[in-house]
């Protein structure tokens, strides 16, 4: 590494203080953690077939490569769909529909870069901040109703089905992403409200000069961390494999 490289990196990242190293150790902890945490899932998902075969893990896998508000809900509404019309679920969302679906909301995320990249800053700006606006506002508002409508199914109408292993299947799968999408919401929403009152006032959205020590936006990195971890909790199937074909193995060889 070169004079100029270290110099560089000492003036983006002093640690000349006990906070900084405390910074420094937990960014470098999180990074690890994040990448750590989402690529065993991917790989367990990815070397199960029952996973795969599974709508819902096809959402995990799509949400563990790059979690994004439209991937969560988009499986909060397959999870909608598939309790409240099971046999409509079955017979609409087929596997290759549900791929199409997770195609769908990632090219929709890359049109929106390009459109950036090709027309003037200025342009750009005014796109991303209507965009953002509007997106943050119908978010929050569907997710909410969304969570609310599969508690009240979770809680009253999967109750009265008889005991069977589907009923326990819909209420586990349900509850998973209720659990997942409240800690989207408690850890994206300070950033939504804060964007939304900066776009609506025009006000200078960026307070921090480093994004590393703004706490609105470690929060939906420590989210990222945190998904993972509830899925791997949260999902029995999941963790066996995991267990089993991922790190056992891994463990082994070492």
């Amino acid at each position: 590494m070169s004079n100029s490289s270290l110099q560089g990196l000492s003036l983006a990242l002093p640690l000349t203080s006990f906070g900084n190293v405390l910074m420094f150790l937990f960014s470098v902890s999180l990074a690890f953690s994040i990448i750590f945490l989402n690529m065993s899932v991917c790989v367990s998902i990815l070397l199960n077939r029952a996973l795969r075969s599974e709508n819902r893990f096809m959402y995990m896998l799509s949400t563990c490569f790059s979690l994004s508000y439209m991937a969560i809900l988009a499986a909060q509404a397959d999870r909608y769909h598939a309790v409240v019309s099971p046999f409509q679920y079955l017979r609409r969302m087929t596997r290759n529909r549900t791929v199409v679906v997770i195609c769908g909301y990632w090219l929709y995320a890359f049109l929106i870069v390009a459109v950036n990249n090709l027309v003037p800053l200025g342009v750009a700006r005014k796109i991303m901040s209507i965009g953002t606006f509007v997106g943050n506002i119908f978010t929050v508002i569907i997710m909410v109703g969304l969570n609310i409508r599969l508690f009240i199914i979770a809680k009253f109408q999967l109750e009265r089905e008889p005991p069977s292993v589907e009923r326990d299947t819909k209420r586990s799968s349900v509850y998973l992403i209720l659990v997942v999408a409240m800690f989207f919401l408690v850890t994206w929403f300070p950033i939504f409200c804060h964007v939304i009152v900066c776009n609506f006032f025009g006000l200078v959205c960026f307070t921090f000069k480093n994004e590393g020590t703004d706490p609105m936006r470690i929060l939906p990195r420590v989210n990222t961390a945190l998904t993972p971890i509830l899925y791997i909790c949260g999902c029995s199937p999941l963790r066996a494999t995991l267990l089993t074909k991922v790190w056992r193995p891994c463990c082994r060889r070492r």
